[in-house]
């Protein structure tokens, strides 16, 4: 059955053994993290962005999800710890001069490097095609290979001259257990960054309530000592009063009339000149008889 027209059927085509395990071609590994993005997987265009686990990214794509974390993209996993545009780092990256991308002609009449990297390193010159480590400075942003950092050691940039330490290092790409030390470094990272908050918060609010704390004490001592400033200065004045009402009382000696008490006209005053009685309205001088005034005069005149 089903051998017709003489076929032999082999021991591999009737008995199914077990399968083969598949194995990832390295080269195209190497292309997709090195020339793709990590989350739209398109080809990486600048500009061209890195997160604190050294994965590489289209910064467009990177907004998109910010901007709308809902929407179905292929490859979400690789991005949930970015919660902003902080957690990101644009690369400065050299251009590689041999690296001609789109522009080269695929007719297969010559050699064509798969191998070729779209940037190098500037120091060294090593392509960054996954083969070399490479690394990048969270403080400045630009890439250098991991060689170059090693035999030129410094603490500033060889590209932009910004100082940087050796926890800014960040190895792009890198290793499962490298992946994981970097997660941890963030986590502390970020950790570290919540206390200072935290504690800056806390310093805030309390001297925003310390000052409005003195100001109710003081407010309240200066209205006990001005309340008892006042005691004083009104039992000062009252002894005052008393002892000038005395002060007057015997000045006045001798019969001679006290003016507060007495009501008497300055015109019965008999020690007073004639000269000064004619000043006051009292005086015979100032009055006027009828004919004298007129009707549409409002108020009594006091010139003559």
């Amino acid at each position: 059955m089903g051998c017709d027209g003489g076929t032999i059927p082999k021991r591999h085509e009737l008995v199914k053994g077990p399968k083969k395990v598949e194995k990832v071609d390295k080269n195209a590994e190497l292309a997709a993290k090195w020339k793709y993005c990590a989350l739209s997987q398109e080809k990486l265009r600048r500009p061209i962005v890195a997160c604190e686990l050294g994965k590489l990214y289209n910064k467009d794509a990177i907004i998109e999800y910010l901007l709308d974390k809902s929407a179905e993209r292929p490859n979400t996993d690789a991005v949930t710890h970015i919660r902003g545009t902080k957690d990101i780092k644009e690369l400065n990256l050299t251009d590689n001069p041999e690296w001609q991308g789109e522009r080269r002609s695929a007719k297969g009449d010559r050699y064509e490097d798969i191998h070729c990297g779209m940037f190098i390193c500037p120091v060294v010159g090593l392509e960054m095609n996954g083969k070399h480590r490479f690394c990048y400075l969270q403080t400045c942003g630009c890439v250098f290979s991991d060689r170059a950092l090693k035999e030129v050691k410094t603490e500033i940039c060889h590209k932009c001259g910004d100082p940087f330490q050796n926890t800014d290092i960040v190895v792009l790409n890198g290793t499962k257990e490298e992946v994981e030390k970097l997660r941890e470094k963030m986590e502390e990272r970020r950790r570290a960054k919540a206390k200072t908050k935290k504690s800056k918060k806390s310093k805030a609010a309390e001297s925003a309530s310390t000052p409005s704390e003195a100001k109710d004490d003081t407010e309240v001592d200066e209205v006990r000592n001005g309340s008892l400033e006042n005691g004083d200065e009104s039992s000062q004045s009252d002894k005052a009063g008393s002892s000038g009402a005395s002060r007057l009382s015997s000045s006045f000696n001798g019969g001679v009339p006290n003016l507060a008490t007495s009501k008497r006209s300055i015109q019965e005053m008999e020690e007073k000149s004639e000269a000064f009685k004619s000043i006051f309205t009292t005086h015979s001088s100032a009055k006027r008889t009828k004919d004298q005034t007129s009707n549409w005069v409002t108020h009594t005149p006091y010139h003559f």
